[in-house]
């Protein structure tokens, strides 16, 4: 039998909201963490400092109910989807801008978000909707690109999806789906959208996957896979082949428990969120640990089950901290 994937379950948890400077700083000087917190007398396992703690549960526009998934786009726009199947916009200082929902919800919401820059075809969010087993299309306004849909059928064949979980284009403009629920495979497909290869298979030999939950392609066109329910990297060229995997399930520094979200930092180091560790790990990228941010709980600097990260143009890792409803901004 397949191990089941981490419980997402249905609650009230305690919402966070922004705090103002003054009352964030005596926060964080009180919280049991101060000590632990880098530039606050930190051990050799934690790097950045806690700058900004922002978010509320609620649904109303820019109140999150579990927000699941995060993009960013040049001009430092946070695009972020919840449980309401709501894709809300804010600038990186956590001001809100507009929001927009996904046509269908009843079966299930999205579970990822891509924001990608394309002259060509046009600066579009990607919006995997999960349980609809597709990839929809939307300009950076929230206008949905009907034509440009993608699956809709759920099923093991070529275009047809199981639970689609991201979506990224390469250089040349073709496009990689990640999905899992049996399927557990990356398709590739052509600018235009035709279908052109897979590959993968659930399992956990090197090359299967047991919920690619994101992924994120470099600039050599290599895909960096977060290989969630395996709690490894793999990293595979634009053509499916495997050029390293590394990673091992468990709590100490170094291993890991469900990768959710990576982020390259473009200095030959990387951040993996953990969605079992309640935490966000920096790496080189050969897999060696560099350092861990964060534990369980409810205070600044505390996550609660964080499924995704971005960093912004000023190096700032803003982290989706979902059960506790709110965002996270770090300094790295």
């Amino acid at each position: 039998m397949k191990p089941d994937p981490p419980p997402h379950r249905d609650g009230a948890q305690p919402s966070g909201s922004r705090l103002s400077r003054r009352a964030f700083c005596q926060t964080v000087a009180a919280s049991p963490l101060a000590a632990t917190m880098a530039g606050c007398g930190s051990g050799d396992n934690d790097f950045g400092r806690l700058d900004e703690v922002w978010g509320r549960r609620g649904i109303v526009g820019g109140r999150f109910q579990r927000p699941r998934a995060m993009a960013i786009d040049p001009q430092d726009r946070l695009f972020i989807v919840d449980f309401l199947a709501r894709i809300h916009v804010f600038t990186a200082e956590a001001e809100f801008l507009y929001a927009w929902q996904t046509p269908n919800w009843k079966n299930g919401k999205p579970t990822g978000l891509t924001v990608q820059m394309d002259p060509v075809r046009g600066d579009r969010v990607l919006v995997p909707d999960t349980h609809y087993f597709r990839v929809l299309s939307y300009t950076l306004e929230g206008e949905l690109c009907e034509a440009e849909t993608l699956g809709g059928t759920n099923g093991p064949g070529p275009g047809e999806f199981g639970f689609v979980t991201d979506a990224q284009r390469d250089s040349t403009g073709c496009l990689y789906v990640s999905e899992y629920g049996g399927y557990d495979r990356i398709q590739k497909f052509s600018p235009d959208g035709d279908y052109l290869m897979e590959w993968g298979q659930y399992g956990e030999q090197p090359g299967e996957f047991n919920r690619p939950q994101n992924f994120v392609i470099d600039d050599e066109d290599r895909l960096w896979v977060c290989d969630a329910c395996n709690h490894r990297i793999q990293v595979f060229d634009t053509q499916g082949e495997l050029i390293q995997m590394w990673g091992t399930p468990g709590p100490a520094r170094g291993q890991l428990s469900y990768p959710y979200d990576i982020a390259l930092a473009g200095d030959g180091t990387l951040y993996l969120c953990e969605y079992g560790n309640h935490r966000v790990q920096r790496f080189t990228e050969q897999g060696e640990s560099l350092g861990c941010w964060g534990r369980q709980g409810r205070g600044p600097g505390e996550m609660h089950n964080p499924w995704s990260l971005v960093l912004d143009s000023r190096g700032r890792l803003h982290v989706l901290d979902t059960w506790n409803h709110r965002v996270q901004r770090v300094r790295v």
